[in-house]
């Protein structure tokens, strides 16, 4: 038997971190907003190591992409500290600690020449160093690091304290969650019109916000021409502690790409350390393998030998949600009534303020932000890719 609620003005679909900005922005300009999630907070943003690096990430071809990251990293500052006081003093660990980009051998060496030469083309600050001056600042370093570049400009996030924040913002801020699944979007007269959730609660809303990250292409009762366009790709992840005798073992984060695989090591002001991360496309699993474990330290060994000494305390796997372009899908459908807010891919943590105010724009204006234009869904409305339907 279906109970049906009362409707609302939006319902956001999905409480990981993107969903929970989503609803508290939308709330505190006063629209009527309910979200339904069966555990709030407890997404990708449990694995992911939370590096704002618009700069360090940057690859050919996604200088749209690097526009939307570097917006979203300027806002950061000012983000939590309205965070702080909408959750009642969480504090999400941002660090404007800058990040390190080493090279271990000559073909490294080049690729990170390459980088370097692509982000002073599009006006980005980074700094080339030699591997002694990599090592006079954080020397702990390999001996045998060639080279590296130095991005004061990319900081860092806790993403586990961020959704515990945006969860308690919602919460204070006078979101009704619903924790239980979203199972069917409903629709009337061609429009989005709710969901109905498996215990058997009906939603209506005025507008629907699908942002339920991997998950997102997976809700029945959206028509095939809207689904979005996304898949899982798995990713391992590592956390140890540095004991304080070997503090301070790292003062910024730490990346570089080994045997052609990325590797981060990003330092908390805990002691934490995290360790990332690998990428994998096998569909749902989320397994934490021996293989992945194994290749992480290794790599990691190769930068930062000391690692091998430190406590090991966790061992996790999560889904990001790719999209065709790995770049976001934000704002309306073809489907009048449902917007999207998915496809984040590497770049959730980092794009989570941005995505907010995107979205609780359109949702009170019914425009869409020019910054975001390049990424609404329907850019893959002309030409469905069948593996993602």
């Amino acid at each position: 038997m279906h109970s049906s609620r009362k409707g609302s003005d939006v319902l956001v679909i999905g409480g990981g971190i993107i969903g929970l900005v989503i609803a508290w922005r939308a709330a505190a300009r006063g629209l009527r907003t309910v979200l339904a999630d069966p555990a709030p907070g407890s997404g990708a943003a449990q694995v992911a190591a939370g590096m704002l690096a618009p700069v360090t990430e940057l690859h050919y071809g996604e200088e749209a992409l690097l526009g939307l990251g570097l917006a979203s990293a300027e806002r950061y500052p000012r983000f939590a500290a309205e965070l702080a006081e909408a959750s009642g003093g969480t504090d999400i660990g941002y660090r404007a600690c800058g990040t390190l980009a080493v090279a271990l051998d000559a073909d490294d060496r080049l690729h990170l020449r390459e980088l370097h030469a692509l982000q002073r083309r599009c006006g980005l600050e980074s700094e080339w160093l030699t591997g002694r001056e990599c090592r006079r600042l954080e020397p702990m370093l390999a001996p045998g690091v060639r080279g590296g570049l130095r991005v004061d400009g990319d900081h860092q996030v806790d993403p586990r304290r961020l959704a515990a924040a945006l969860l308690a913002a919602c919460e204070r801020t006078g979101v009704t969650i619903h924790r239980a699944t979203a199972e069917r979007l409903l629709t009337t007269a061609d429009r989005a019109a709710g969901a109905l959730l498996d215990d058997g609660t009906e939603l209506r809303a005025d507008q629907v916000v699908l942002a339920a990250g991997s998950l997102s292409g997976r809700l029945a009762g959206v028509p095939p021409e809207v689904v979005a366009p996304v898949r899982p790709v798995k990713g391992q992840v590592l956390r140890l502690t540095v004991p304080s005798a070997y503090a301070p073992f790292l003062s910024r984060t730490v990346r570089a790409v080994v045997r052609g695989s990325h590797v981060y090591l990003v330092p908390r002001e805990n002691g934490e350390l995290v360790v990332g991360a690998t990428s994998e496309e096998l569909g749902w699993d989320t397994t934490v393998t021996a293989g992945g474990v194994y290749e992480l330290l290794r790599d990691a060994h190769e930068l930062v030998p000391g690692i091998t000494e430190l406590p090991l305390t966790e061992t996790r796997a999560g889904l990001r949600p790719g999209s065709p372009d790995n770049a976001p899908l934000l704002g309306p459908t073809d489907l009048p009534g449902l917007h999207l807010a998915t496809g984040h891919y590497r770049n959730g943590v980092l794009l989570t303020p941005l995505t907010g105010d995107v979205l609780a724009e359109l949702l009170t204006t019914g425009e869409l932000p020019h910054i975001a234009r390049p990424f609404t869904p329907r850019r893959f409305s002309a030409a469905r890719q069948e593996s993602y339907a």
